[in-house]
């Protein structure tokens, strides 16, 4: 067998705070409807789906974790230098993020810093 694509599906609260959010900080936009708004992400077009969370539990039949209580999974993105590690903290702010730990160096070689969107959903982004 041969899986073709890999893409996530978040739960969201609100697509419209989410599409402006994920915008701002400078995501491609992938395609928004009633139900979800989708995003693709990074060099190989990477695609996120935020679903409003009622219509992914419905369709998946899964309990969704409450991310404001742990995580499932923290996606981690990359950057070129520590300036852009910077640039991006501040877009954060600016998008209505919340930084949960500053840019810092962290082990040898590391530069980054760990922020959520309005949903929680946490992301790493670090300079290595």
């Amino acid at each position: 067998m041969k899986t073709r694509k890999i893409w996530a599906n978040l739960g969201v609260e609100d697509l419209e705070r989410t599409t402006e959010f994920y915008t701002q900080i400078g995501f491609q936009p992938n395609g928004v409807s009633k139900e979800l708004t989708s995003f693709l992400v990074g060099d190989d077009n990477f695609i996120i789906h935020f679903f409003l969370k009622e219509i992914l539990k419905s369709n998946t039949k899964i309990e969704l974790t409450d991310p404001k209580q742990g995580n499932e999974i923290i996606f981690t993105l990359s950057a070129e230098s520590k300036e852009e590690v910077n640039q991006w903290q501040e877009a954060v702010k600016s998008a209505g993020g919340t930084i949960i730990s500053e840019a810092e160096e962290f082990g040898k070689g590391y530069y980054g810093f760990v922020f959520s969107d309005p949903d929680e959903h946490k992301f790493n982004l670090f300079y290595m």
